[in-house]
């Protein structure tokens, strides 16, 4: 991500609340080009001329679309998605963003969430580039965070126990990290896989 320009679209119906955030997001002394979009498919279409580094949605954008919603997140892997909360929604639906502010939120809050989201993604990018997981470790992986057992693991892969006890043993010294808890937070963080097909 690069934190000199950062791009942000925002999809809010409400003139005055899209004015008041961007406005808060201008002065917060950051270099924000900010997007107003109208609609679910306008992210795709501004994505493929900026990349997105936040898309900022009022949640009832996103009521009866979550199908719609959860194929563009995915479509666009590296943005965050924040959601705009200033009334009562349900928590299924809220989950479905990185994170929410409020509108009742002071600039400060709002600067920090974005310096975090920031902060975050710089320490993932820095990790991947460290631990530099093997593309079967990432498979072992991706079925380990999904509760298969070795031997359902190696039956998928077509290996042997043995090499899956092996990936998983590197997994854990690369990523430094041995439980199936940490490794599934890790996994998600740095996008290998997806929340929603892990709630699948």
């Amino acid at each position: 991500m690069n934190t000199d320009s950062l791009n942000i679209a925002i999809l809010e119906p409400s003139e005055i609340i899209f004015q008041g955030l961007s406005n808060l997001l201008l002065k917060s002394g950051k270099h924000f080009q900010i997007y107003r979009l109208d609609n679910l498919s306008g992210i795709s279409s501004t994505a493929q001329f900026k990349p997105l580094d936040f898309v900022i949605i009022n949640p009832g954008q996103i009521q009866n679309k979550n199908k719609e919603f959860i194929a563009v997140k995915k479509s666009l892997p590296d943005t965050n998605w924040i959601g705009l909360v200033y009334t009562f929604y349900d928590q299924q639906l809220l989950s479905l963003f990185d994170k929410t502010i409020h509108i009742t939120d002071s600039l400060e809050s709002i600067n920090d969430l974005f310096h975090k989201l920031i902060n975050s993604e710089n320490q993932i990018g820095q990790n991947s580039e460290q631990e530099n997981l093997s593309d079967r470790e990432l498979e072992v992986l991706k079925l380990l965070v999904t509760g298969c057992s070795n031997k359902e693991i190696a039956d998928k892969l077509f290996i042997s126990i043995h090499t899956v006890v092996s990936h998983r043993k590197n997994i854990s010294l690369k990523t430094g990290i041995k439980s199936q808890a940490g490794l599934t937070i890790y996994a998600i963080s740095n996008k290998i896989i997806q929340i929603e097909d892990y709630q699948n």
